[in-house]
């Protein structure tokens, strides 16, 4: 299982709630229509005023070329394009990770 996750910073124009609802409402509902993807998670910080960082979103696909295909596909770039109107892409970090569960209660 490949996980994609981003640290996402809103755009200037959009306060921390409108960001919040706009990425967990309208964009959520785009994005679940990605081919391939797994599983969708979002979070958001306790305190935003306190954070560099406005949320955290994890994605899962079974492997690379299923992620690649994914944000490659018609679906993927209206998720990408719809994720620029109110995040600052460019400011927020990426990791692809292989995700190991360790523990779990």
């Amino acid at each position: 299982m490949v996980k994609l996750v981003q640290l996402l910073v809103r755009r200037d124009d959009y306060t921390h709630e409108e960001f919040v609802e706009r990425w967990r409402g309208e964009h959520a509902d785009l994005a679940e229509s990605l081919p391939n993807l797994q599983k969708y998670t979002t979070a958001v910080p306790n305190d935003p005023e306190r954070s560099s960082h406005d949320g955290v979103v994890e994605l899962y696909f079974e492997d690379m070329a299923a992620l690649s295909e994914a944000f490659d596909s018609e679906t993927g770039r209206a998720v990408q394009a719809d994720a620029a109107e109110f995040a600052d892409v460019e400011a927020g970090e990426t990791l692809y990770v292989e995700e190991r569960v360790e523990f779990e209660a």
